[in-house]
């Protein structure tokens, strides 16, 4: 007699990782500190080191060309495997795309949790994270993976740049208007994702959407200073952009626009411990406006994956949120 199986139910990617996302991130206080031994190296050919934590390395290959290097994963964002590959490749490529430069090659980054999850679902992550190398015209070649109790996915990404035409963290200049690319709310859409299986496909389409259009836009426009917005918040790259360039900042906190759900979410109290992080370690260089709530700062701090870029300068198509300021350090937010 033949044994009959039972079924079996795999369970929800999002539940199979204590955090989610770029809200998984060290807290940037924690991750200073840690990396700050890694500061003031002195090499002739690297033009952005780690010294203002910027979005990527840049090394001199010649006089007109930088090569660009960077890495990014994650663990699940959302419950569809196919889904979370798009979602982290997108983010790591944004990387490149801040910048100014453009991916020429990616390698895979995985850690699978064998005998939790089958094989099939982590060959379901990888032809996400290609589908989306290949809109970025960006070969995906090879990577590396471990048995991980917790499933991560990402790509470290080598890109190219014109020398003349990096955008930096640290070049942004007092006078000029602050455009945000994407909408941000999307820690709280993926932080009630993970809590109830809602699916929110705003939220998807605006995490797999790559910046490249928007980056092409911005070093036509010969802009100079520019960041993407990812788990340190919106306020969080802001307040390191202007702190690497002695500059400071406001923002018209309506005028920043949120994905749809976003605002019912705030509500509902799906904030992340990620989120509340980022406005822990950034509060001291905030100043509030009469009227702003705790509600309005933790919007603006949560914790964004594969978000827009912030550009210091105007994007016809994108909104402008604010402008920069000569109060170095300090962000205002009305």
């Amino acid at each position: 007699m033949s044994e009959i199986l039972e079924p079996t139910t795999l369970p929800r990617l999002t539940t199979t990782a204590s955090g989610g996302g770029c809200a998984c991130k060290i807290p940037p206080g924690e991750l200073e500190a840690a990396v700050a031994q890694l500061a003031g190296q002195d090499h002739d050919h690297v033009i952005v080191g780690v010294d203002d934590g910027d979005d990527a390395a840049a090394v001199r290959l010649d006089g007109e060309t930088a090569i660009l290097s960077t890495a990014d994963f994650f663990t699940p964002v959302v419950d569809s495997a196919y889904d979370w590959g798009r979602i982290a490749a997108a983010n790591a490529i944004s990387d490149i795309y801040a910048m100014g430069g453009s991916p020429i090659v990616a390698i895979n980054l995985m850690g699978w949790p064998r005998g939790v999850l089958p094989a099939e679902l982590m060959s379901e992550v990888l032809a996400g994270g290609l589908a989306v190398g290949t809109a970025a015209g960006c070969p995906v070649i090879g990577g590396h993976t471990v048995d991980d109790p917790e499933p991560k996915y990402g790509m470290a990404v080598t890109g190219v740049a014109k020398v003349d035409q990096l955008m930096r963290n640290d070049a942004a200049e007092a006078g000029l208007p602050l455009t945000l690319t994407k909408p941000i709310g999307l820690g709280l859409l993926n932080n009630r994702h993970k809590a109830t299986g809602e699916v929110f496909e705003e939220a998807i389409e605006t995490m797999t959407t790559l910046n490249k259009a928007a980056a092409e836009q911005a070093v036509a426009a010969g802009i100079t200073a520019a960041t993407d917005v990812t788990g340190f918040g919106l306020l969080g790259h802001l307040y390191k952009m202007m702190r690497a360039s002695g500059t400071g900042a406001v923002i018209d906190r309506n005028a920043v626009p949120l994905v749809d759900g976003a605002a019912e979410a705030l509500r509902d109290g799906y904030v992340s411990g990620g989120t509340r992080r980022n406005l822990d370690w950034v509060a001291p260089n905030i100043e509030a406006a009469d009227g702003v709530t705790e509600e309005d700062l933790l919007v603006l701090a949560d914790a964004q994956t594969s978000g827009g870029l912030l550009v210091v300068g105007e994007l016809p198509g994108y909104p402008v949120i604010g402008y920069t300021t000569n109060r170095a350090g300090t962000v205002e937010v009305r």
